[in-house]
């Protein structure tokens, strides 16, 4: 598996990023909008949106002085495909913790034979 999932999912993990990312789902926003929405001061939303930019989750363009953000898809895609690859095909009954929770304490259990 490549390493550009994992440095996406890095990158979205933090509760401002992920908050910046969620304002940009309904569309391309410019920074004073950002900023306006998410309640993130200036100097720290630059910072957070740069980490995006690095990871290539964002996409921007110039409109005269105005900088607008957008969700690069293609990235994130990337990343989602990542964590899907985790999944299994099935969940199954086998699997720790899984299974009649009401059989199942946390204690050993153990099996009774008569012979």
């Amino acid at each position: 598996m490549s390493e550009a999932p994992i440095e996406s999912l890095k990158a979205i993990a933090h509760p401002l990023r992920y908050r910046i990312l969620a304002i940009l789902a309904d569309g391309e926003h410019n920074v004073g909008e950002i900023e306006q929405t998410s309640g993130i001061a200036q100097p720290t939303l630059s910072q957070q949106l740069a980490i995006l930019r690095k990871a290539e989750l964002v996409s921007t363009r110039r409109e005269a002085k105005q900088i607008y953000y957008a969700i690069d898809l293609g990235r994130l895609d990337e990343a989602l495909e990542g964590l899907e690859a985790l999944r299994p095909a099935r969940p199954s009954n086998t699997a720790i913790g899984r299974g009649n929770p009401s059989r199942h304490t946390g204690a050993a259990v153990f099996a009774r034979l008569n012979i």
